[in-house]
């Protein structure tokens, strides 16, 4: 039920002294409100933040009687926009407007309350003044709010089509008409009235105390009619009845504010509507509030029409005669205190309002009236007029005695009756059934189900009527069952699920397959939450009890329904769809895939689907996102470890070699010497050499790369190849060594992992088959050129020169692949920052002087080329 939401001022543009914003905050008589600074620019803003996020229903502005804006509008917003907060990029959204009366028809001494309804969602409301109206009172140009409220509900309460009130029950059993006043106006419990408590005007003009004891009374009725307490609520509602009689001096009445030629313009009307009025809202004001004519409606969508209203600004203290009003529309007490206290009677026991429910009710039901003698005659002519009558009764005991009446009168009907009796008796009951199922009163409703439940189970095959009565009962009174699972009664709500979960289970009617038609009906937009709800988990457990086959449940509409359920706005409605699918996926597996989008990633953007797709994997057995994250995230770990124990051995490694290379360069200082000393000798020795540098040609040397050094030992080229050699890289599914060039052929023939990978044909490289459909649609690879025209780097995925050469120079080079990653790897940062390390391999050449090479760093490794010019000379 929607009601009234507080909120505080965050910001306003300007006020006058004495009248800021923050007034609006406070509901009382004595209140000031708000008023712009004097000769102001406008437009002014005033920006409020409401107590929680909620759906805004209706709108209350209470004007200045002559401080006037021109038009006020309306923004909304989830969350303060960046100039409040920079982190926030989200503005105000626009509602729409409302104009005010520039008041010259009273002299400016009437406020103008305008009550606007209106359907939006939020947290923060903004509210634009404009140009102020021109009188002779607003000499400083100003605009004015004198009070401001607003009602609605938390933003994940939702409409619901609910069934009358329980207070009504009072009228049933205590005789009074549904329409008299001194029952009316406290609390409507319909999810769209508003209660008068809530309004403006009741805060306004109403002493505090007062209302504060009203609002009280008004809460103790409430549980009591939650608890059934009927006639301790029906003397708590007399009592709020008995406060609204207190009387106060009225001075003369204030007239209405009306229209020159306005074909709107009418006589001083009563506020408070019937009952039955719809569009307008009972409004529990002073009564010398008046309707105000006006064209003036706020433009948003969905609206309602507005109520404008004058509210005086002077001495609000008019004269009539209250006796002559209805009770509703007499005079609050607003300004003299009421000395004493308003007598509320004793809590009575359980037993006593079971007295209550059943004393004085001895004598016969009240005549049916002409609308109902037509509506029921077919009724009346099988069952009698008495019965009917009872069923008919505003008293609700009369009802109930009436049903157990009719299934007294049918369990005693003889076999050998003839058929068309049966069957007329039969559709004459379930007329009146159907009528009892709508009944608000919780022993009615159990009655009638009790009776129907007979008629099923045991009327019927007493009688051996055909299957097309068992269909008559069902259809007949399924839909107004399925409705009352919307109740906003729990208690209501679980029995007609449960009743409707059993009947579907009778054998008589699980064979006519008529329910679980009915289950599968498309969800309504408007539907209330709660019958949306019952919908949903009464399709879940008659699935579980009835499954698919033939039982009027089909893969069809039961994935048709779910899928279309998963668009609804209530949460709880999505999770159970969520599970009836996966239910479904259990036993019917991929016919269902059929009925839900493709699983890709932008599906999974949405949180049902993923956690929809995720389901299906667990019931397959494979492993989830989340898992496959979890364990990527270890083997990444595992890996990250075992690089850090590796690059701690290579550094201990690291510096052995350096001591060893120390020695070998004092050794070769050394040996300089005696070669120095004898030069003739050292003519002889080239062609010696050169003998020795042939026969030693490939030794410390790394045969893809061209790299040498001395520290390649058969262990040492076995860690240059796993960690460091250019040319080479790691499979990452089978963990081999593998030439670059030579990558894409060894994962479609040769890796552990090749039955995973398939080929593109646009690219040649080798591609997860999985992700090869779609790596073909999108077209997004670089195509390959063929092999006597370009090499493919399969890291890269670019084209370039063919030859043996040009791959040294793609991944080795400066300006080549980009993406070899041993390039750029830790240890050969180390190496390229060593300046010592080196070896040679000294020759004698023809001149005698000394021939050698040093060991080059990993960005330029000795080519095979200037080996074999060693080699020649």
């Amino acid at each position: 039920m929607p009601h009234k939401i507080g909120f505080v001022v965050v910001s306003s543009s300007g006020h006058e002294d004495g009248f800021s914003a923050r007034e609006l905050m406070i509901h009382a008589p004595t209140v000031s409100g708000w008023r712009s600074p004097r000769f102001c620019q406008f437009p002014q803003e005033i920006v409020l933040q409401m107590v929680e996020r909620c759906r805004i229903r209706k709108l209350q502005l209470l004007a200045h009687q002559y401080m006037i804006s021109s038009k006020i509008e309306f923004y909304i917003s989830e969350s303060l926009p960046e100039y409040f907060a920079p982190y926030q990029a989200e503005r105000f959204r626009r509602l729409g407007y409302v104009s005010l009366c520039d008041n010259e028809k009273t002299g400016c001494k009437a406020r103008e309350l305008k009550s606007v309804y209106v359907d939006a969602v939020g947290q923060f409301l903004k509210l634009i003044f404009h140009q102020n109206h021109v009188n002779k009172y607003n000499i400083y140009n100003q605009v004015a709010l004198v009070a401001i409220n607003i009602i609605g509900d938390p933003a994940d309460f939702s409409d619901e089509s609910n069934t009358a009130s329980r207070e009504k029950l009072i009228d049933h059993y205590l005789g009074h008409n549904s329409e008299d006043p001194a029952l009316e106006g406290t609390y409507a419990r319909k999810s769209d009235s508003i209660s008068p408590l809530d309004d403006l005007a009741f805060d306004m003009y109403q002493d505090p105390e007062v209302a504060q004891i009203i609002r009280k009374l008004d809460e103790r009725k409430r549980e009591a009619v939650q608890k059934e307490r009927y006639d301790y609520a029906k003397k708590l509602k007399q009592a709020i009845a008995d406060l609204q009689k207190m009387r106060r001096p009225f001075d003369l009445p204030l007239q209405p504010l009306a229209r020159s030629g306005s074909p709107r313009h009418q006589k001083p009307m009563p506020l408070l509507p019937q009952r039955e009025e719809r569009g307008t809202e009972n409004q529990f004001a002073e009564p010398f509030l008046q309707e105000k004519p006006s064209s003036y409606s706020l433009t948003i969508s969905p609206q309602h029409s507005a109520v404008d209203q004058l509210l005086p600004a002077t001495d609000p203290h008019p004269k009539i005669n209250a006796e002559s009003l209805p009770y509703d529309e007499r005079p609050l007490p607003a300004i003299r205190k009421h000395h004493g206290e308003a007598v509320v009677e004793p809590e009575m026991s359980d037993a006593d309002i079971s007295n209550a429910r059943r004393g004085g009710m001895l004598g016969e039901p009240e005549p049916l009236t002409e609308k109902a003698l037509r509506e029921a005659s077919s009724a009346i002519d099988v069952l009698g007029e008495t019965l009917v009558a009872g069923a008919y009764s505003k008293t609700w005991s009369y009802r109930e005695d009436a049903l157990l009446a009719l299934f007294k009168k049918l369990m005693e009907m003889p076999v050998g009756t003839p058929k068309e009796d049966l069957k007329n008796t039969l559709r004459a009951s379930v007329f009146l059934i159907r009528r009892a199922i709508k009944d608000i009163v919780t022993s009615v409703f159990q009655s009638s189900l009790k009776l129907l439940k007979m008629i099923i189970t045991q009327y019927i095959p007493k009688h051996k009527l055909s299957k097309l009565e068992t269909a008559h009962c069902v259809e007949r009174t399924i839909p107004v069952l399925l409705t009352r699972t919307g109740d906003s009664s729990a208690r209501l709500r679980v029995t007609a699920a449960n009743f409707i979960q059993e009947m579907a289970l009778f054998k008589e009617v699980k064979s006519l397959q008529i329910i679980p038609s009915y289950l599968v009906q498309p969800l309504k937009a408007n539907s209330s939450v709660h019958l949306a709800m019952s919908q949903m988990g009464l399709l879940a457990r008659l699935l579980k009890d009835l499954g698919t086959g033939s039982s009027g449940f089909t893969i069809d509409n039961v994935m048709k329904f779910s899928a279309s359920a998963l668009e609804h706005r209530v949460y709880e409605v999505r999770e159970t769809a969520v599970r009836i699918i996966l239910d479904m996926y259990r036993q019917h597996q991929a016919s269902i895939l059929e009925y839900l989008p493709p699983d890709d990633s932008n599906t999974r953007k949405n949180i049902l689907y993923k956690t929809i797709f995720e389901g299906f994997a667990k019931i397959d057995g494979r492993p989830t996102d989340a898992e496959m994250r979890a364990r990527r995230k270890a083997a990444t770990e595992e890996a990250e470890k075992q690089k850090k124990e590796e690059i701690k051995a290579l550094q201990g490694q690291l510096a052995a070699l350096k001591e060893i290379q120390a020695e070998v360069q004092e050794k070769e200082s050394d040996a300089v010497k005696p070669k120095n000393q004898d030069t003739q000798r050292g003519k002889a020795a080239p062609a010696e050499a050169l003998g020795i540098l042939d026969e030693h040609y490939l030794d410390n040397l790394c045969i893809f790369c061209g790299e040498r050094s001395e520290s390649f030992t058969e262990e040492g080229l076995d860690l240059h190849y796993w960690k460091h050699c250019l040319m080479l890289t790691r499979c990452d599914h089978c963990k081999q060594v593998v030439e670059i060039s030579s990558l894409t052929e060894h994962l479609l023939v040769e890796c552990d992992q090749k039955d995973g990978f398939g080929k593109c044909y646009r690219c040649s490289e080798a591609v997860f088959k999985e992700e090869l459909p779609r790596h073909i649609k999108n077209k997004d690879c670089n195509p390959a050129k063929p092999e006597k025209l370009a090499n493919r780097c399969p890291l890269c995925h670019e084209n370039f020169s063919p030859g043996e050469e040009a791959w040294k120079a793609h991944l080795m080079g400066p300006a080549g692949c980009s993406m070899n990653l041993r390039k750029t790897h830790i240890l050969q940062k180390a190496l390229a920052l060593q300046p010592g390390k080196s070896s040679s391999v000294a020759t004698s050449g023809p001149s005698g002087s000394k021939a050698g090479s040093k060991i080059p760093t990993p960005k330029g490794g000795l080519s095979k080329t200037s080996s074999r010019t060693h080699a020649k000379r």
